[in-house]
């Protein structure tokens, strides 16, 4: 009865495990990284932005009626452009500072309104009355011919 293993067993048994343990060992590290990867990709915000938009043309802007508005894209957000009652250009960003729902011009009451909960801007952009907690952003606007641009600042 010999016990002793046989000269080959022994020194193949040894590369075989710590083939095993490895491949067990990198399944383990791949599973951990197939689960966390994504989960941090979804938590961490993306490096790019939104491209700094300075300022807007707007065609055939100075054909806007008095006493009317109209809304226009600045950048990925919305604005709004007024012609008050006089005949004066103003810009505002057209997000309320309530809850960011889009303003509209009321040529009614010549002010600025936010139909989510009833908010009111004056044609200055300040806010008169409703929840609205801030004015509107202003902006500026210059005459180019028939086109209207607007900027920030």
């Amino acid at each position: 009865m010999n016990t002793q293993p046989t000269q080959g067993s022994s020194s193949t048994a040894t590369p075989r495990r710590s083939f095993l343990n490895f491949l067990l060992s990198t399944s383990i590290g791949a599973s951990i990284v197939a689960i966390f990867y994504p989960v941090m990709k979804y938590l961490t915000p993306p490096k790019t932005g939104e491209p700094a938009t300075a300022s807007v043309v707007i065609p055939k802007g100075t054909e806007l009626k008095n006493n009317s508005g109209q809304i226009f894209k600045f950048g990925s957000k919305p604005g709004i452009l007024v012609r008050t009652p006089d005949g004066e250009f103003r810009a505002f960003s057209a997000i309320c500072t309530h809850l960011e729902c889009t303003v509209q011009y009321k040529k009614e009451t010549s002010q600025i309104w936010c139909a989510c909960h009833n908010g009111v801007y004056d044609l200055s952009g300040r806010n008169v009355s409703g929840p609205p907690p801030r004015p509107l952003e202003n902006f500026k606007v210059n005459l180019r011919g028939e086109d209207v641009v607007v900027s920030k600042g």
